[in-house]
């Protein structure tokens, strides 16, 4: 099967964002939890191939050509999502959103970049509500697909930490959608800080709708890089 990830959908400049693309090829893994490991930076309007590495769908991997981009595989998350916090609330915490100036990083990525005009991006900013933890407001305009609700719980993770001094993207993602928003619903998206390896984060992100019900959760493995490699 050939997917194209199309240009919108960019986290730093030049690749796909890692939650967009993760939950992309997630959709062809036969599971409902999916952990997918991003190998090399997804290319941008490029055809790139799906291949199934087993006859039950339960493993899949990413191509352009002969180079493996990312692999994805049934997986399952055995800790308690993050708890949510007040709709209200997540829009006053984009008051302390550390990427509005700028030092972004990537301030073109679809999910986070305050460069993005409204309605082309998702302009989530995750601010501090409590110690290591960030939470964002999003009211998608459209019913979203699975893969935007995967990009919606990408780069809080990453804003959990501090990515204006220290960029990080996204290397592993275990995902789970519980269920959809509809279009107009106020949703609330999470962030925790989980640990520190060396130059790896490992963090969790959850998403709640209007509600309160669980939309989905992730799990996720960001990788410190230096701003010069970025031209930042």
């Amino acid at each position: 099967m050939q997917v194209i990830i199309d240009k919108r959908f960019h986290g730093p400049d030049g690749s796909g964002n890692g939650g967009y693309v993760a939950g992309l090829l997630a959709g062809h893994v036969a599971s409902d939890t999916v952990t997918v490991a991003l190998r090399q930076p997804p290319p941008l309007d490029t055809e790139l191939r799906v291949s199934d590495d087993d006859e039950r769908g339960r493993s899949v991997r990413l191509w352009e050509g002969d180079r493996l981009i990312a692999e994805g595989l049934a997986a399952a998350i055995v800790v308690p999502p993050v708890p949510a916090v007040p709709y209200a609330e997540a829009l006053r915490a984009a008051e302390g959103y550390l990427g509005r100036g700028d030092d972004h990083p990537f301030p073109g990525c679809f999910v986070c970049g305050p460069a993005r005009e409204p309605g082309d991006g998702m302009r989530l900013a995750p601010g501090p509500v409590g110690e290591g933890t960030v939470a964002a407001a999003w009211t998608p305009r459209e019913a979203p697909g699975r893969e935007l609700l995967w990009a919606a719980m990408d780069c809080p993770g990453a804003w959990s930490f501090d990515p204006v001094d220290r960029p990080a993207v996204l290397g592993t993602m275990t995902g789970q959608v519980v269920d959809l928003p509809e279009a107009g619903e106020e949703c609330v998206v999470m962030g925790l800080a989980r640990s520190r390896e060396g130059r790896k984060l490992h963090t969790a992100t959850a998403l709640y709708g209007a509600d309160g019900r669980l939309l989905g959760r992730a799990e996720q493995i960001w990788i410190e890089v230096d701003r010069e490699r970025f031209g930042r």
